[in-house]
């Protein structure tokens, strides 16, 4: 493959500092609030990257993945702590579509609701059992087994699943997130820092994609 063809490079990268210097303002006004949303806090720094690794793999950065398993790895990350985080990961992303799959039985059956996300929709989601019991068995396991405790407590892993849930914008994920972090004992605090990583990760992804943008807006 050569160059012209292959898209995502590791060197693209050294081409962010061209997006700081024609839009300065905005670039360096991120920059600032990238580090302070990764900055050690409530949460652990090394917490905050693991956050940011599984917020990666939902947006779908190479760049991010790269460089945020890179930190993390400094920071103590073990390999198997990473293939938790990204189990967690897919657990969310996965869980997601499912969830909205709700709005898809609505829809289905013509139900005329005003309100397209209600709390009492979450209920149908049984129905998915009757219509395909064993795929719908086997992601609850998958579920179940990516959320439970193992080198991350619960408390870590829903602290996680909430940041993945602002990523996905999932309202069904965040209610029952937030609540199952909330039950775990995270703190308010605890749970906006959180939500301020993945903000800052899923507002990373567009900006590291602007080197695939100069790229083709000088080809």
């Amino acid at each position: 493959m050569t160059d012209s063809q292959t898209l995502y490079k590791k060197s693209n990268k050294n081409r962010l500092g061209e997006i700081g210097g024609v839009a300065p303002d905005a670039f360096q006004t991120f920059a600032a609030f990238n580090s302070n949303a990764l900055k050690e806090g409530v949460l652990s720094a090394k917490l905050k990257e693991l956050i940011a690794v599984a917020v990666a793999h939902v947006t779908g950065c190479a760049y991010c993945i790269d460089s945020h398993v890179k930190k993390a790895k400094t920071l103590g990350m073990t390999k198997e702590e990473m293939a938790e985080v990204i189990m967690v990961a897919t657990a969310l992303k996965a869980g997601s579509a499912l969830a909205h799959g709700v709005n898809a039985l609505n829809a289905f059956d013509q139900i005329e609701e005003e309100e397209l996300y209600k709390n009492s929709y979450i209920n149908r989601m049984s129905e998915f059992l009757d219509l395909n019991q064993e795929t719908f068995g086997a992601f609850f396991t998958f579920d179940k087994l990516a959320m439970k405790r193992g080198l991350l407590s619960v408390k870590e892993k829903e602290l996680i699943a909430v940041a993945l849930a602002h990523t996905t914008g999932c309202p069904y994920c965040i209610d029952g997130h937030v609540k199952g972090a909330k039950g775990a004992k995270v703190s308010k605090e605890e749970m906006a820092e959180a939500i301020m990583v993945a903000t800052a990760l899923k507002a990373g992804s567009a900006l590291a994609h602007s080197v695939n943008a100069l790229s083709a807006y000088d080809s």
